[in-house]
């Protein structure tokens, strides 16, 4: 039964997601959203309304259908239990995106053993996560770097 809930999340997920006033206006649309949130596939069109001066693909555009993402893969698994914040971010431009681009997320479950451990006595952790931007023949339009923090809340953190 769980499953079938994590899978009728996901779906209503990523309607509101694809409804979601600024990736409207970017042109961002989730395409896949996996019923075990464990891969999010997002694409960007290009259009008047994301192209930058030179006609390629608008660096904030390419990062913020980048932005939240891995958070919301890693609250669907940590649960209420954990605050899930993205920390920093950085975005290497590395050749023009000159039409649509794709991202794909992916957590697996050594990531979620590994924050697990690292938060369970209390402490925050800094999981890095690389994201890369394809195009449609897959060259690589640019790469993200976000450093989310991961912390159970204060209620279930052990005295120190």
């Amino acid at each position: 039964m769980h499953s079938r809930r994590l899978a009728r999340k996901a779906r209503l997920m990523r309607w509101a997601l694809n409804f979601y006033p600024p990736y409207l206006g970017a042109g961002v649309r989730v395409r896949r959203i996996s019923a075990d949130f464990r891969h999010i596939r997002v694409k960007m069109g290009l259009g008047w309304y994301n192209r930058n001066y030179v006609g390629t693909q608008f660096g904030g555009s390419l990062y913020s259908m980048t932005d939240p993402f891995f958070m919301l893969m890693l609250m669907q698994h940590l649960g209420r239990d954990y605050i899930v914040w993205d920390q920093s971010a950085s975005i290497d431009f590395v050749s023009p995106g000159k039409g649509p681009v794709y991202a794909d997320f992916r957590i697996d479950d050594e990531l979620l053993a590994e924050i697990r451990e690292r938060t369970a006595g209390g402490d925050k952790y800094l999981p890095k996560l690389h994201v890369e931007v394809h195009d449609s023949e897959g060259t690589l339009v640019a790469r993200v770097h976000k450093t989310l923090y991961v912390r159970l809340k204060p209620r279930l953190r052990q005295a120190g």
